[in-house]
Order: structure tokens, then C-alpha cells, then sequence
């Protein structure tokens, strides 16, 4: 017992500042049919997962304070990005930026990881994704981790997404881990509030895994960023 006591308090708790990315700024049903944006299911699941977690990293318990930027929002009336999808004004442009966008720039400042959830346009980075995040510059996202989990409708799980978004986000600092986290046939796997069809499907297994390489490179990352700068 008196063992057992010490580890339990030497297993100290830690958090990490968590933004998530949402790639898809689509608010229309398409011609055939069905969801408005199919990302919700998969954000909705993401949210569940990040909500519950903790995981053992390094003798510490790791949990998540989230924060999600969707692009309909923050493009929207009264959204940080306001009227700026074309990105003709990044931040780092501006001599006084408004308080909503300086706001946004603090809370990526202050992440210690991002992940990214979006689907493929024209086998691409969505515009509104690339946008969003490039609004901002380098330094609010490096030395830090990032993830990347891609969704779709047919069978490949938005994986081209994947593909093009790894050299974007180390462009920009926030170096992808190995892991991918890919849901084809979307509906076939999630309600439309993310919750699982079938909680023992194998593709589930991805992003849990993936999370715990970004959490590991999270933690260490940002003990190492709190040392002080990387060698000129």
C-alpha cells in the first residue's frame, strides 16, 4: 500500500492546450442527398473521444482543454476571420489586427498540439482549411505536434488530403506524427452525432492510436520548448 500510494502521487496530472482544425466549410445538402457537411459525424466523434480521454505519457495522466475552429464559423458574421476566406489579410500584415483575430493567434500560441480533421477537395487541402490556418504565421505553430485525421464518403477516407496536408503543416512548424487516422463510407460507420455504429469496427482502433503518438509528442515537445529555444 504505502508503494502504491506513491505512485499515485507521483503520476501527476497534465493538459494539453488542443486545437482541432475542421477542414470542410460546406453548409449545403449535395444533389443525391444526405448530410449538409459530413464532417459533423466524424467532429462529433472526435469531441466524445477528446472529451474522456487520459492516458498514461511518461509517468503523467494526460488529458485535453480543446479548442475547435470551424470555418463556417470563424468566416462567418462575428467570426475571428470575418469576410476573409480569400485570405487578403493575415495577420501578420497587420499593424493592429482586430481583437477577435489577435484572440485566435493567442489561443494557437498558446496550443501545445493541433489536429486536423477534414475531408479531400479535388483530391486536395480544402481552401477554407489551408486559409484558415494560414492566416497566421510559422511561429504560432512550431515546435509543436499535429495529427491528421481524414474522412469520406467512398472508400479511401479522404486519404490524398493526408498526403498533401503533411508538408503544409511542417511548412508551418507543426511537424505530423507517423500515425493517420483515415474513415471511409462515413455513414456506414457513424449517427449523425458521431456515435459509433459498431463500437468493435477496426477502423476505430486508428484514431485512438494516433493520439497517443500526438500526446507523446506533445508532451515532450513542450517540456523541451519550456528549456528554451532550439540552437541558432
Amino acid at each position: 500500500l504505502p508503494q502504491q500510494a506513491t505512485n499515485d502521487a507521483a503520476m501527476a496530472s497534465k493538459t494539453l492546450k488542443t486545437v482541432v482544425f475542421i477542414g470542410s466549410a460546406k453548409n449545403i445538402v449535395p444533389p443525391w442527398g444526405g448530410d449538409s457537411r459530413l464532417g459533423d459525424r466524424i467532429v462529433g466523434h472526435v469531441k466524445s473521444l477528446l472529451a474522456t480521454r487520459q492516458v498514461a505519457v511518461g509517468g503523467d495522466t494526460i488529458k485535453h482543454d480543446v479548442t475547435y475552429y470551424d470555418p463556417i464559423e470563424v468566416f462567418g458574421e462575428g467570426g475571428a476571420l470575418a469576410g476573409d476566406g480569400e485570405l487578403r489579410a493575415p495577420h501578420f500584415f497587420l499593424g493592429q489586427a482586430p481583437p477577435a483575430m489577435d484572440a485566435m493567434r493567442d489561443v494557437l500560441k498558446a496550443a501545445d498540439c493541433f489536429l486536423i480533421v477534414t475531408p479531400e477537395y479535388n483530391h486536395s487541402i480544402p481552401p477554407a482549411l489551408a486559409s484558415m490556418m494560414g492566416h497566421f504565421g510559422g511561429s504560432n505553430f512550431s515546435l509543436k505536434p499535429s495529427a491528421i485525421c481524414t474522412y469520406s464518403p467512398g472508400p479511401w477516407g479522404g486519404a490524398r488530403a493526408a498526403m498533401a496536408l503533411r508538408p503544409f503543416l511542417s511548412e508551418l512548424g507543426c511537424i505530423p506524427v507517423s500515425k493517420l487516422a483515415h474513415f471511409p463510407g462515413v455513414t456506414d460507420m457513424f449517427e449523425a452525432d458521431g456515435t459509433p455504429k459498431d463500437n468493435e469496427h477496426r477502423m476505430l482502433k486508428q484514431l485512438p492510436a494516433m493520439l497517443g503518438e500526438l500526446e507523446w509528442m506533445a508532451v515532450a515537445m513542450k517540456t523541451q520548448r519550456e528549456k528554451g529555444p532550439p540552437p541558432a
